[in-house]
């Protein structure tokens, strides 16, 4: 299991711990045996008071109980499979200003491509043989693809590779849009919530990208019948405990099937490049703990967590992630989609890199599969 001091993270790169840290004996929780106890019960469903996840998510108590408690689930319900997804990233032309985006509009150093359907039938090609049956179309909110572009090449993906997924990860767009993907052979949505607190959001925005579309967004998407994806990030600007347990009280009412947690990291062109990046440590915590709360959703160890720490991925993967998204981009634009600096796209995140992967992940003791890998959360609404 991860090994970290609690207050973790101060020897990190930029890497001041910016979560607070509540002494345990504030809780009247001061021994191992009642926080084996509390978190067992969050893995069958126990909804915490504000008091114990303020503790959970910031209190100083020995973080590998978490983390090998939040393993013992995922092994429970996935066994030691780590499911693997070819990350297509379509397009970094975004219509969106977001304050920590590198890929916002206004970024004019940013670097702009898009990539055909040819292109991205090509990355499929690659990415089948070596063993990918996910395909993740990620972009910025790019009018340049309409509905019906889009439909067409998740159409004829699902043609080429019937035995595959397709995930669509595009923003915020109308129900009718999403309809038509699905209707077209889309299986997953992947829209990040950001953050579960209004006034949090409205800090990470400008005006006219709203809390409440972006929630009825992915409300539709979960309608429709796309297994769902929402997230966060972890130590993003003005983020402290409260925001991270509206947070937890999200995922707990709404269930998603897939739920993406990585560090804030600042690029240099936008608003927040001054602040911290966010910690290890309370990423970690953070994806343990989605673990506990949802037993059976499929989280990634992200690609932003990697970038951080050098053995971040495999420390989210002992922390309860059990997926891992390699990059099936053509190289010649991968450090192009720069959402945050020093973004990793080489090496084993990138999808040449498949072999050494699989060695690191055998290290640690689970296996890298071939299988679409869906998640086993019911799908409700």
């Amino acid at each position: 299991m991860p090994v970290l001091n609690d207050r973790a993270d101060s020897s990190m790169p930029g890497g001041e711990d910016n979560s607070v840290m509540i002494g345990s004996a504030d809780f009247g929780l001061p021994g191992g045996e009642k926080i084996r106890g509390l978190l067992h019960k969050l893995s069958e469903g126990y909804h915490p008071s504000e008091q114990e996840w303020r503790f959970l998510i910031a209190g100083e108590y020995d973080r590998n109980l978490l983390y090998t408690k939040a393993d013992e689930m995922r092994r429970k319900q996935y066994g030691t499979d780590i499911y693997i997804r070819g990350l297509i990233e379509i397009s970094s032309y975004c219509k969106n200003d977001c304050l920590y985006c590198g890929i916002r509009r206004s970024n004019s150093h940013a670097q702009r491509y898009r990539l055909s359907k040819e292109d991205i039938l090509s990355c499929c090609e690659q990415g089948y043989g070596l063993g990918f049956r996910t395909f993740v179309l990620q972009g910025g909110e790019d009018a340049y693809y309409t509905t019906k572009q889009v439909a067409g090449i998740v159409q004829s993906i699902k043609e080429r590779y019937p035995d595959c997924a397709v995930t669509l990860s595009l923003g915020e767009r109308e129900r009718t849009d999403y309809e038509v993907w699905y209707k077209a052979g889309a299986d997953r949505y992947l829209l990040r919530h950001e953050t579960a607190s209004k006034e949090h959001y409205q800090k990470l925005h400008p005006p006219g990208i709203t809390y409440e579309h972006r929630m009825q967004c992915l409300r539709d998407l979960k309608q429709i019948g796309y297994q769902t994806g929402c997230g966060f990030m972890v130590g993003s600007p003005f983020q402290g405990t409260e925001e991270l347990i509206a947070d937890m009280k999200f995922l707990q009412e709404f269930r998603p099937h897939m739920v993406g947690i990585g560090p804030f990291i600042p690029h240099y062109d936008t608003p927040f490049r001054e602040y911290a990046q966010g910690s290890l440590t309370q990423t970690l915590t953070m994806i343990a703990l989605t673990r506990l709360v949802l037993p059976k959703t499929l989280i990634p160890a992200t690609t932003a967590l990697g970038t951080i720490h050098p053995q971040g991925r495999e420390l989210g993967l002992q922390a309860g992630a059990n997926v891992v998204m390699p990059n099936l981009s053509p190289p010649a634009v991968r450090g192009q989609y720069s959402l945050y600096d020093n973004k990793r796209c080489t090496g084993d995140e990138a999808a040449e890199g498949l072999e050494e992967l699989k060695q690191c992940v055998a290290a640690i003791g689970y296996q890298i599969v071939v299988d679409k890998g869906d998640s086993r959360m019911k799908t409700d609404v």
